[in-house]
């Protein structure tokens, strides 16, 4: 096996696992078409990877889907989407089906496919989180849900929750939805992650009576599960929006994300970012079973 087939066969895998939702959406978006289509160039991927046959079938496959992938690109501009890294994630998925064909040669083709092989693992979330976690799609909705922070002992909020729910209030103000659902798990001390975040809604001129708590939301799967019905705005940070987006389409919900507006990065960040790649992959597959 080598860096190209490598390529072929992690695209495979992970587009015939995709299928049963909407995950294809992270690297291909073949709508209107079904995508159940991208069954066949996953078979075709797979058995190339593994066999090192059907380069013929491999060919075509890639060519049909860099013109899926290039129309992707152009409607992400066409969109005029809020975004900090102004380039789509298509034209890393142009370079890795470029790639699939047009591999560079080298020594050790095993130790390089192996290479290839964790790097895609750790780089489709990674990816994730720095181009699509890092664009706002904000648009109206019927509820804005907050995802909770940590909430200290003595009843302040965190600097990440502050910067969630303030994003979430601007929101609002901007009158893209009529409700505020925050949701969160106990604090350190007393005061509950949901009591500190009505309280920052409150002092950001949000009325009592378009907030709601959610004092269940222990988890991102719990937060998703107890979210009323109707579009949803989902307000995270960066590094958490890809795994929210994927539990929501697991369940079925139309849901766009925002990523919260940071007062400053908080130092934890790297850690926090490494944490979401085994996030992604914990809870991919936790919605396949």
């Amino acid at each position: 096996m080598n860096i190209g087939r490598a390529i072929a066969f992690c695209l495979g895998v992970y587009t015939l696992l995709s299928l049963p939702g909407l995950e294809n959406l992270w690297w291909i978006d073949i709508r209107p078409l079904s995508r159940w289509l991208l069954a066949v160039p996953g078979v075709v991927f797979c058995v190339h990877g593994v066999l090192g046959r059907w380069r013929c079938a491999v060919t075509v496959a890639v060519g049909a889907l860099m013109v899926f992938v290039i129309v992707n690109g152009i409607h992400f501009y066409a969109l005029g989407l809020d975004a900090k890294v102004p380039v789509p994630f298509s034209l890393v998925v142009l370079a890795l089906l470029a790639l699939m064909i047009r591999a560079p040669r080298t020594r050790w083709p095993r130790l390089a496919a192996a290479a290839t092989m964790v790097a895609l693992g750790l780089g489709l979330p990674l990816g994730q989180v720095f181009f699509f976690g890092r664009t706002s799609y904000a648009r109206p909705a019927d509820v804005i849900v907050v995802f909770g922070a940590r909430c200290y002992a003595d009843g302040r909020p965190s600097q990440s929750l502050l910067d969630r729910v303030r994003t979430g209030c601007r929101l609002y103000r901007a009158g893209l939805a009529p409700r505020m659902f925050l949701s969160g798990g106990p604090g350190d001390g007393a005061v509950h992650e949901t009591e500190a975040m009505r309280d920052v809604a409150l002092a950001e001129g949000v009325p009592a009576a378009a907030i709601a708590l959610d004092r269940d939301g222990l988890s991102t799967w719990a937060t998703v599960r107890n979210t009323g019905p109707g579009r949803i705005l989902a307000v995270s940070h960066f590094y958490h929006l890809p795994r929210i987006k994927l539990v929501y389409r697991r369940a079925g919900r139309t849901a766009f994300t925002v990523p919260a507006d940071e007062a400053y990065t908080v130092r934890q960040t790297p850690y926090l970012v490494a944490r979401e790649v085994a996030g992604f992959w914990w809870y991919f597959l936790r919605t396949l079973a």
